[in-house]
């Protein structure tokens, strides 16, 4: 499974773009403790590229105690980014020096969810 999008899903995400913030939900695997350093080092160099656009990480932690979830359904981390638009993550996922270090987050994923999400109630 892949933990990047393609392009039809980046193609599908501008489609359903309301012009309003977006926030992204990542449910991450690591790829063994190798892996998790080098998400860790992703982590870190990714900032200005988020600052750069305007996105703000709200909620970054380890998952703990998992109470209800479908089988397979276990993840080591979550992290919540809230961005001013999708062209905003675009225009950030798109600038040829932070392409330069998504190996990092590629090579640290084993699994990974990427979600859009719309607030509730306008």
């Amino acid at each position: 499974m892949s933990v990047d999008p393609t392009g039809e899903d980046i193609k599908r995400f501008l489609e359903e773009d309301d012009g309003g913030p977006v926030v992204m939900l990542n449910l991450l695997r690591y790829a063994g403790e190798e892996g998790k350093g080098s998400y860790q080092r992703y982590a870190r160099e990714v900032v200005p590229f988020l600052a750069e656009v305007g996105g703000e990480v709200l909620y970054a932690g380890d998952v703990s105690t998992t109470l209800v979830a479908p089988e397979g359904h276990d993840w080591d981390a979550v992290l919540v980014v809230r961005y001013p638009s999708r062209k905003r993550f675009l225009d950030m996922v798109t600038n040829p020096e932070y392409q330069a270090i998504t190996r990092l987050r590629s090579e640290g994923l084993e699994t990974a969810v990427l979600e859009a999400t719309r607030p509730w109630g306008g």
